[in-house]
């Protein structure tokens, strides 16, 4: 089979999305060791000089963009899979059958934490990525040089209770969407061992409770002052 053929066939489909997915979880272990500086209690110094060292360095900005081409070709395989799986065998998800392991509720519903996700994540570029990147948010002053404020931009979108709740719906989103996703992801690389299953496993599920969890805390901690 060529590669072009490979790529554009089911098997391909799911080998893409195991790839994108796996390199999208250690973009979140990045994103939420950033924000975990809110917990400094330093009134965002930490926080603003470590967001603002990763969105000045060329390397970082690099990857950006390759984060980017990840989350797009991951939302659209994802799509195309799930079209195709309902068509062809009813809604199975996009990892390989893993016998009455992957008939949870939520292996039969990817395609809907995807799209809670995607929502979620358009919302997360509008009151962040945007701002920073393109509108413009207010400065402060660190090492004597300006940086975005971030810390307080972060403050002030957390001061809504709806906002809130939106991105603990997200976290909750996310956490059902790796706990499918992480071990499914190993399984379409080729992982058949049934004790690197077990350690996989368990890995994917302290994962997909640690890293929502620490995600949701951040606009909670905000909301109601519990950092400073």
């Amino acid at each position: 089979m060529k590669w072009a053929e490979f790529f554009t066939s089911s098997i391909g489909k799911k080998f893409v999305m195991a790839l994108t997915g796996l390199f999208l979880v250690s973009f979140l272990v990045v994103h939420a060791g950033i924000n975990a500086c809110i917990w400094a209690n330093d009134g965002g110094e930490m926080f603003n000089r470590t967001a603002h060292y990763m969105g000045s360095t060329v390397v970082i900005r690099i990857v950006e963009v390759g984060l980017f081409v990840g989350i797009f070709l991951h939302i659209i395989q994802g799509y195309v899979l799930e079209v195709q799986n309902r068509s062809k065998r009813g809604n199975i998800g996009y990892a390989m059958k893993m016998g009455t392991s992957g008939s949870t509720w939520y292996s039969k519903s990817m395609g809907l934490l995807g799209t809670i996700l995607l929502i979620f994540l358009i919302i997360h570029w509008k009151h962040f990525f945007i701002p920073s990147r393109f509108t413009g948010v207010d400065e402060t002053i660190i090492d004597g040089k300006p940086v975005h404020d971030l810390y307080s931009l972060m403050r002030d979108t957390f001061s809504q209770g709806w906002v809130v709740i939106v991105y603990v719906i997200g976290c909750i989103s996310l956490a059902y969407h790796l706990l499918h996703g992480f071990l499914s992801a190993f399984r379409t690389l080729g992982l058949r061992n049934h004790r690197y299953i077990r350690i996989v496993r368990s890995l994917g599920i302290g994962f997909s409770i640690i890293v929502p969890l620490a995600f949701a805390m951040m606009p909670i901690s905000m909301h109601f002052g519990w950092v400073n």
